[in-house]
């Protein structure tokens, strides 16, 4: 997608009220992010499921200008885009009717390998559960999975590490924007996870105008 359609698209995603759903609609129904904030009110309530609440703000001009901060942290940081309308977008992700319309990722994630094993459990891990789950990625790494988790204490933190031990690819899923990380004692492990994988977040690229998840 260009820079543009970027651009709108991120509005898009800071209009309340504004799901995911919703928005796909509306992309569907008009062909573009532009094409919708610059659309009459009048035109959009007569599709189908799209009430005045709804669009009561999509006019807003803070929208479009939250949505320039966010494109200059993507364009800066090198952070990557997924639009759900091309083609680096998860292929099991097109099949859900309200998956993210825009996902945001950095390093070196490859969302075409099929083998995806995520992995979660608390954040108070005892060492025998450490020792089980480093023994469990060992023997799932002759499948040469993709281990995904949430970069957190415990059980996140040390599944990740063990996949980076096996060389395979790990993936920590963000509660928060690329522009920060907690826990912060997790900050020294970042560059091995994007060398083997990376982060992957949805909803807006820095934690400006909403908390994810």
């Amino acid at each position: 997608m260009t820079e543009t359609d970027l651009l709108y698209v991120l509005a898009l995603q800071h209009i309340p009220n504004m799901g995911d759903s919703t928005a796909k609609k509306l992309i569907r129904h008009l062909g573009t992010a532009e094409a919708i904030l610059k659309e009459k009110p009048s035109n959009l309530l007569k599709i189908d499921g799209i009430g005045k609440k709804k669009i009561s703000e999509y006019k807003a001009e803070k929208h479009l200008k939250a949505a320039e901060a966010e494109l200059n942290y993507i364009q800066q940081n090198k952070v990557n885009t997924h639009y759900f309308q091309d083609e680096n977008y998860p292929e099991k992700l097109k099949h859900c009717f309200d998956g993210p319309v825009l996902l945001f990722s950095r390093g070196n994630i490859d969302l075409k390998n099929q083998w995806i094993i995520s992995v979660v459990g608390t954040r108070k891990i005892t060492t025998q559960g450490i020792a089980f789950c480093e023994k469990f990625i060992e023997e799932l790494s002759v499948l040469n999975p993709v281990i995904i988790s949430g970069f957190a204490y415990g059980v996140d933190i040390t599944a990740q590490k063990a996949a980076i031990k096996h060389n395979l690819q790990t993936i920590g899923c963000l509660a928060h924007g690329l522009n920060q990380i907690y826990p912060k004692v997790h900050q020294k492990y970042v560059k091995n996870v994007e060398e083997n994988g990376g982060f992957l977040i949805f909803g807006v690229p820095i934690s400006l105008t909403v908390q994810i998840f």
